[in-house]
């Protein structure tokens, strides 16, 4: 990730490119979507642009945040619409072990009243979709509705987990916990998904209405910006960038900047096809609070954050991005979106190749001797690493200029390998290492033919050379 900003507010996409309207009610159902324009785009990550220390600094949060935390997080290959079926074909909440018969028979017919509401949202009836809802409930649902159509989602399959709870006691009002497969723009793709809690009252002709619906804390992406904000979206046709209506000027240009980028991380797709649509979120002040839990260190500028199916949601702090720096940085992003296994990677060891890999894709062919970093690679060559790559990844309260350096050694130590073995075979290395979780010392065997007790002397002994 590197730093950098968004284009001037009136900055044009080029040629034809234009930002996707937002659908209004009663538009077609999500399936049956116009094409897209072919718009370009924008991507994760910045920082204040001054300094290249400070530029750098938001990477580390970014990729730990990435990568470490995505560690064991599952997700559904196949969500179906409405409770989950056993073996006979009969609704999970309907075995007898779950739950009393009275509350099986509310589960049941609290899903008729989701899937009422999935079919409506994905058909375009906002009447359809608030009609399961509480009159309180209707304004919040209102904004998600909105939201959700104006990213083109394209499948809403809510399944239950387990039964509804009565909630303090009080016969009339229940909770119960949903997990949501979702889609945006492309019918045919594989969920993220979503757990969402649901509150509910029986209403006196005993059908089930919709009182809340509360936003997701599970980690690690915690509340998705649909969930609680006003969007205005403009579709491309490798990614999707998404910002409040304050910000609305800055789509065009992001979205040119971003589909530029795309076609760059889309070469580092590793073991899959690169992701079918990248999801880019411009968050000013309050929303980069909140979006996805908030809570980032003040020197943050962007993150991605892994939300299952394989996809990577990716977020940009308006108030840190300056206008230089910006390409860079959306494509190692995007790259990481492109190149990462859904589950993340756990190994720190590996956390030069993961980062090096995004810097090369981020430099984009230019001579080494122009590489940003190369004088904070040059200042930790010099000391304070002890000359392990395995060792490379800076602690989460690293100085700025040892983060830097940290990047500017994984560059160049992935710099070194792709000159001497071609992009090819360090691909498969890294699929290898990170995606298989293989020894580091088996896969270059295997892919390289050395010893990498050789190769990684021969890369120190490169980097030494150009930044020593």
């Amino acid at each position: 990730m590197t730093d950098g900003d968004d284009r001037p507010a009136g900055a044009a996409a080029s040629g034809d490119e234009q930002p996707a309207t937002v659908p209004q009610d009663g538009d077609g159902p999500a399936g049956r979507l116009p094409t897209a324009p072919d718009v370009h785009p924008f991507v994760a990550g910045g920082g204040p642009s001054p300094q290249p220390s400070t530029r750098r600094r938001w990477r580390l949060w970014a990729v730990l945040g990435l990568v470490l935390v995505l560690v064991g997080c599952g997700v559904p290959g196949v969500l179906l619409l409405g409770l989950v079926r056993d073996a006979a074909g009969r609704p999970a909440a309907g075995r007898d072990d779950r739950g009393t018969a009275a509350e099986r028979r509310l589960g049941e017919r609290m899903a008729v009243q989701l899937d009422r509401q999935a079919a409506a949202l994905l058909n375009g009836d906002r009447a359809g979709f608030l009609a399961v809802a509480e009159p309180a409930a209707r304004p919040a649902l209102t904004r998600r509705y909105a939201a959700l159509r104006a990213l083109r989602v394209t499948a809403w399959r809510p399944v239950a987990d387990g039964v509804p709870a009565a909630v303090d006691r009080r016969p009339e009002e229940w909770r119960l916990t949903v997990t949501v497969g979702y889609c945006f723009v492309v019918p045919g793709c594989t969920p993220s998904s979503v757990e969402l809690g649901t509150r509910w009252r029986v209403a006196g002709d005993g059908e089930p209405r919709l009182t809340a619906v509360e936003e997701s804390r599970a980690t690690p992406a915690g509340a998705r910006p649909w969930e609680v904000s006003d969007l205005t979206v403009a579709v491309g046709k490798r990614v999707v960038v998404a910002t409040t209506p304050a910000l609305r000027a800055k789509l065009p240009g992001l979205l040119a900047q971003a589909e530029a980028a795309a076609k760059v991380a889309d070469l580092y797709a590793v073991a899959a096809p690169p992701p079918d649509r990248y999801l880019v979120f411009y968050a000013g002040r309050a929303e980069w609070q909140r979006w996805y839990g908030g809570g980032r260190p003040k020197w943050t500028a962007g993150y991605a954050v892994g939300v299952g199916g394989g996809h990577h949601d990716v977020v940009l702090n308006a108030q840190s991005l300056s206008p230089t720096g910006v390409d860079d940085l959306l494509r190692h992003e995007l790259t990481h979106a492109a190149s990462l296994p859904d589950r993340g990677y756990a190994d720190r060891s590996s956390w030069w190749l993961v980062e090096g890999l995004a810097e090369y894709a981020g430099a984009d062919g230019q001579p080494v001797d122009r590489y940003e970093g190369l004088a904070e690679a040059r200042k930790l060559v010099r000391g304070g690493w002890g000359g392990r790559l395995d060792a490379l990844a800076p602690a989460d309260d690293a100085a700025d200029d040892r983060v830097g350096g940290a990047y500017g050694i994984g560059y160049l130590a992935v710099r070194h390998l792709v000159d001497r073995f071609g992009e090819q075979r360090v691909l498969d290395f890294f699929r290898a290492v990170v995606h298989e979780r293989r020894p580091v010392a088996e896969a270059a065997d295997e892919v390289f033919g050395e010893p990498w007790s050789g190769l990684h002397d021969d890369c120190v002994a490169y980097l030494r050379a150009v930044a020593g």
